[in-house]
């Protein structure tokens, strides 16, 4: 067996990586680490789509439900806390698995990436004034314009990361995409990427059936109780802001209900636009992963 391996599960929302993880750890042996962001928070399961027990497998799971909404988590900040984690699973089963959608987290945990410079309270004041006055949509036009490949990969819907993108770009005088190339493997582990290749039809008809799903699990009232907290970071992801502009009467529940799988089969397409940016996954179906990962530690 080869020692000291990080099993990377990636894929588009609703592909099935929370399954496959709990699978391959199984099979293995081993514990999971939760990659994906939106999983962070206690109060969102439903919306989030946190497994269920379940779900689990057994397995345990770490970094899933452990942050309150009025509480961010920074990529290197979240590689900060999980990297002891890794490390202690890796010594005791030689073989650990990171799950998740979120492509800078797992980034931040699989490579030493360049460093990104803190917040500057006027230039970030100044991109939040054009929020108010002018929109998101003027947020995505700068930020299409400073690094556009850093434009087609970001939640485009999160006003909150288009600024800190923005931000990143007009202090360091360089592209996102660019400073996140800068960027070579950790030590300590051989990381092996598998993404799950699912038909895109097939995605499609799991995200519409999981909002459906999570609307009878009572995603309306998990959003109603957070509506306090709309304007936290942590609330600007598909599914509660859609909800929240129903409970503004500016959208029908049919209608926010809609748009929760436009935007969810929007977020899946920027998912797999970064997953196919880079050459170090592989590309297997979801049914093949445990093999895969089998096959990776020389078993």
């Amino acid at each position: 067996m080869v020692s000291r391996t990080l099993i990377v599960i990636g894929g588009p929302t609703a592909s099935g990586k929370t399954r496959v993880a709990a699978e391959v750890a199984r099979t293995l042996g081993t514990e999971v680490v939760n990659a994906d962001a939106r999983q962070f928070y206690r109060a969102m399961p439903i919306g989030t789509g946190q497994p269920t027990v379940d779900e689990l497998l057994g397995v345990p799971h770490h970094f899933i439900g452990h942050l309150e909404v009025w509480q961010d988590q920074s990529a290197q900040e979240y590689a900060h806390a999980a990297l002891p984690v890794i490390e202690r699973i890796l010594d005791a089963y030689g073989v650990a698995v990171l799950s998740g959608g979120s492509g800078l987290y797992i980034d931040a945990v699989c490579f030493e990436l360049d460093a990104l410079p803190p917040a500057d309270k006027e230039v970030r004041q100044r991109l939040q004034r054009m929020h108010a006055d002018q929109g998101i949509a003027a947020l995505q036009q700068e930020l299409k314009q400073l690094d556009p490949e850093m434009w087609h990969t970001i939640d485009r819907n999160n006003p909150h990361r288009l600024i800190r993108a923005i931000e990143v770009c007009l202090l360091t005088g360089r592209k996102v995409s660019e400073l996140r190339q800068g960027r070579c493997p950790r030590p300590g582990f051989t990381p092996h990427f598998i993404a799950l290749d699912v038909e895109r039809s097939v995605n499609y008809a799991a995200i519409d059936a999981r909002v459906d799903d999570m609307m009878r699990r009572g995603l309306l009232e998990e959003a109603h109780a957070l509506l306090p907290h709309r304007d936290r970071n942590a609330l600007q992801t598909v599914g509660y802001k859609e909800l929240f502009l129903h409970f503004d009467g500016k959208l029908s529940l049919e209608k926010a209900v809609a748009l929760i799988k436009q935007h969810s089969r929007n977020y899946a397409k920027r998912q797999l636009t970064w997953l196919r940016r880079e050459g170090h996954w592989h590309w297997v179906r979801p049914g093949e992963a445990v093999q895969e990962a089998l096959r990776s530690v020389g078993r």
